[in-house]
């Protein structure tokens, strides 16, 4: 992620100018950045009903989440004034944790069912959309109900992460993470060694690397802009 938004930083000020929005090389890491983030909140939320992680404690944590998530939006009004950020990632995450919590205690045969059904449901709405319900399509493609993500057309935003399909990752991580702690040997409680170590430091604090890496990696550049002039 963060390697990918520094390609990113570069192509914005025009160092290394990229086409992020339609070249396949781009759109497909971002798929897969996003599916990964999804998939591990989706483990986390499997480890949190193990341990009976308490109400009080999640909302801490969703209400981490929520914020960071408004302010990725002022940020990127400030920086994109046209395209903001209004439902990116950490949006999709706060509604989808809210979902995750309240169906962590289903079997893990109907989390993988729901998950697909998620990922199948945009499409047959498109198609839907396109034909007998064509009326609706504008009012599902603006702003007030493209979060969810039955959409005709994809909206004019740099990081858009509605709640369908997406959910279908986070709920196929939780299913996973069920099933992966269920095992006698429970791979999730592994240690990782020396060797992984930073990167369990980074898994601890994911969400303040996350809002962070971003103002300095073009905080740094804007700095390198400067001295090079």
């Amino acid at each position: 992620m963060t390697a990918y938004h520094f390609c990113f930083d570069l192509s914005h000020y025009g160092w290394w100018p990229q086409d992020f929005r339609s070249d396949p090389f781009w759109t497909l890491q971002r798929t897969a950045i996003v599916s990964l983030f999804l998939l591990c909140a989706g483990l986390g939320q499997a480890v949190a009903w193990q341990r009976s992680v308490g109400r009080a404690r999640f909302a801490r944590r969703w209400a981490q989440v929520a914020g960071c998530a408004l302010l990725v939006t002022a940020g990127s009004w400030f920086m994109f004034p046209r395209s903001f950020i209004y439902f990116g990632v950490l949006h999709g995450m706060a509604v989808m944790l809210l979902v995750a919590r309240a169906t962590a205690g289903w079997r893990n045969a109907w989390l993988v069912l729901a998950g697909a059904l998620a990922l199948a449901l945009p499409p047959l709405a498109a198609a839907l959309l396109d034909g007998p319900l064509a009326p609706l399509a504008e009012a599902f493609n603006a702003r007030g109900l493209n979060w969810l993500g039955f959409i005709t057309r994809k909206p004019f935003t740099e990081d858009y992460v509605p709640v369908f399909p997406w959910l279908g990752v986070m709920w196929w991580g939780l299913a996973l993470g069920k099933w992966l702690l269920a095992r006698p040997l429970q791979p999730l409680a592994r240690g990782v060694g020396r060797a992984g170590a930073p990167l369990v430091l980074l898994g601890r604090y994911s969400l303040s690397w996350y809002m962070l890496h971003q103002p300095v990696l073009i905080g740094g550049l804007l700095l390198w802009g400067a001295l090079t002039r």
